[in-house]
Order: C-alpha cells, then sequence, then structure tokens
C-alpha cells in the first residue's frame, strides 16, 4: 500500500476542496509513493508521537491538526514546527492532516461530537454556499440508463438523503457530421435526427472531473453535447457546525455535568444560566466562537465549542447558554474517524491509535 492510496481513499470522504482557505490540509511531509509499512493516527503531531511512530515503525502518521500551517521559509530547527519537520524527513516519516475538510463534511468531527451526545436530528448548522453544479446532457433514449449509471457512480445525483436523482425530458437531436467525423448514428454531411433524452442531475463541484470524465466514457457519441450551471442551493452535506436534539430536554446543570462526562474535561467554561430546559443543541469542534450567530438563530438552547474568549461570551446575549468544553477536548475523538475510515477500506493493514494526549493545556 501506497501513502497515495490511503490520502485519495481519506480525501474521497473529506475532500481537500472543503478546507478553509487558512488551513494546510493534505500531505505536509513524504513521497506519496512511498510504501506504507504502518499508520499512526494522532490529534496533533509532537515528538512525542514521532517518537512513538518510530517505536511502532509506522511511516505515516496522519492527523487532524496540520504540523505546518503556515509558510516554512528555513529548516533550521529555530522552533518545534522546524525541529519536527526536520526529524521527520530524517526518519522518511510521512505526515498526512485532514483538518477543516474533516470539520466540514456531514459525517465528520461534529457528527462526532454529536454521536458522543447522543443527539438525533443531527444537521449541518451553516451549510456551504457555491459547492453544487447542474449537469444537463443529451443522450440517445437506449444509451440513458447506462450513461446515467456511470454519472451516479462518480457522484452526481445525491439530494438529501436519496441518490440517483435526475430528471429526463425526450426531445429530438439534430447534427450533421464534417468528412472528419466519425458518427454513432447518422451519415456524414447529412443532417441526422435523433430521438434523445434531455437528463438533468446535479453535483458537488468538487466531482465535476470525474463526472465529466464519465459521461463522456460511457456517452456512445462521439462529441458529447452537455452544459454546467452554478447553482445558489445550499450544499446540506458540508458545512460548519451541526445541530440536533438531545433524546430528552435536561436542565443546564445536568447538560454541563453530560459534557464533562462524555468529553473527559475537568471544565466547561460556561454563561450564565437562563433557567430552561436544553433540547436542540447546536455544536463546533475546536475554534467554533464565529458560529455563535448562527447557532442561535438554529433556535438551540445549547451551543457547544472551544476556544471561546471572555468578550465573545457577552455575544451570547441571554439567547442560549454557551458551553466552553475546550479546543483539545471537543476534537479528541477525531482519531477514531480516521481509524473507522481506514480499518474498513483496509482491514488487514496495521492502523494504530496514538496513545499520547497532546493538549498543550493543562488544568490544575
Amino acid at each position: 500500500m501506497q501513502v497515495r492510496g490511503i490520502t485519495d481513499h481519506i480525501e474521497s470522504f473529506a475532500p481537500l476542496a472543503y478546507q478553509e482557505s487558512f488551513d494546510n490540509a493534505g500531505l505536509q511531509t513524504g513521497d506519496p509513493g512511498q510504501e506504507v509499512t504502518a499508520v499512526l493516527i494522532c490529534v496533533d503531531v509532537t515528538d512525542t508521537v514521532i517518537k512513538e511512530a518510530l517505536r511502532l515503525e509506522a511511516n505515516l502518521i496522519i492527523s487532524h491538526h496540520p504540523l505546518i500551517f503556515g509558510g516554512l521559509k528555513k529548516l533550521t530547527g529555530s522552533n518545534y514546527t522546524e525541529r519536527l519537520v526536520i526529524k521527520a524527513i530524517r526518519h522518511n516519516l510521512s505526515i498526512y492532516t485532514a483538518h477543516t475538510n474533516l470539520d466540514s463534511v456531514l459525517t465528520g468531527v461534529n457528527h462526532k461530537i454529536a454521536e458522543r451526545l447522543a443527539l438525533k436530528n443531527t444537521r449541518i448548522l451553516l451549510p456551504m454556499a457555491d459547492q453544487l453544479r447542474k449537469l444537463v446532457f443529451f443522450v440517445p433514449v437506449d444509451h440513458a440508463a447506462p450513461v446515467r449509471q456511470e454519472i451516479f457512480k462518480a457522484g452526481a445525483g445525491h439530494i438529501g438523503n436519496y441518490d440517483m436523482c435526475s430528471f429526463n425530458a425526450p426531445g429530438e437531436g439534430t447534427f450533421r457530421g464534417s468528412e472528419d467525423s466519425d458518427p454513432f448514428v447518422g451519415e456524414k454531411g447529412t443532417m441526422h435526427t435523433e430521438p434523445e433524452l434531455r437528463v438533468e442531475t446535479i453535483f458537488p463541484k468538487e466531482r465535476e472531473g470525474r463526472i465529466i470524465q464519465s459521461l463522456i466514457r460511457a456517452h456512445p457519441y462521439e462529441e458529447v453535447a452537455y452544459d454546467i450551471y452554478p447553482l445558489t442551493n445550499q450544499y446540506d452535506r458540508a458545512g460548519s457546525g451541526a445541530v440536533g436534539e438531545l433524546q430528552e430536554p435536561v436542565d443546564e446543570q445536568s447538560f454541563l455535568q453530560l459534557l464533562k462526562n462524555r468529553f473527559n474535561t475537568p471544565v466547561v467554561r460556561h454563561t450564565g444560566f437562563l433557567d430552561r430546559k436544553i433540547k436542540r443543541v447546536a455544536l463546533c469542534g475546536g475554534s467554533g466562537s464565529s458560529l455563535l450567530s448562527g447557532a442561535i438563530a438554529s433556535g438551540a438552547d445549547a451551543f457547544v465549542s472551544g476556544d471561546f474568549k471572555y468578550h465573545q461570551f457577552f455575544d451570547a446575549d441571554g439567547r442560549i447558554l454557551v458551553a466552553d468544553i475546550g479546543h483539545y477536548e471537543s476534537e479528541q475523538f477525531t482519531k477514531e474517524i480516521f481509524y473507522e475510515l481506514l480499518t474498513k477500506k483496509f482491514p488487514k493493514f496495521a492502523v494504530h491509535l496514538s496513545e499520547v494526549n497532546t493538549n498543550p493545556v493543562n488544568y490544575f
């Protein structure tokens, strides 16, 4: 198994196109063609994690947080990032990161937090915009079914909980091939009329390349007529945060105790109690304060995240209970996502969960 085989599988689940502009997800060190001996999964890459990888003879580290966030202008070992990059290169270790792209997918980081709280009816809090495209193409009636099947396999046709979605309208296509053409039907130099279907379907834009390749490969015509239109619809399978409902309403103190128990944290920083039950819960792994207004707009009773600053607690404005459980605490179970993803696809491959607690924040 090569590095690229593993990283391609992760990116089929959490496409790099979904990462935020400030992020640096993807392969950070190493050769995509390198043979992988074993994988170590962690939240952060630290010196202790690298030592753990070497002990386990794992030459691929998969982390949630990037080791390299900004650009490196030199490698002199003057800070911990440079030192760890040097160490990884020296020991021929590949380091791969899936960060905000893993946060953004429907069943990613925020879904894992929702699972820990046993939320139901979970959905994306703020769905992505400008992610959907409509594909329209024209195909002979008798060939429509196999062509549709191929583009569905490539990722087209998903709407909510439904797949293989398309609209099909009959009509007549006309064309005349030049002397250099090789028409599937009709004759060169003569206008031909063919019963065709106009097929419409939607797809996320990051899959456009593979869908069009599948369309052209499966279509019987030498020249395939198709159009792609941008859509303003929100994409409900990717975005920021999540919102769902507890199985039963609980009082605020019980809710905070639930957070402490489920996320193994000794402290939950929170806004003042509002003397009401908690039922609908919005959440965001990592630093989610920018989603507070969206959480309020969703009608959530509580918002769970990390890294709230002092003045940001005021923004709750008596309309929602903010519970800051900590950055690491909210994302610590991200390792399970990687583990499940890889062991299901590569059941005979050595995949290790790091036993190192990389949380840089300590409590006294």
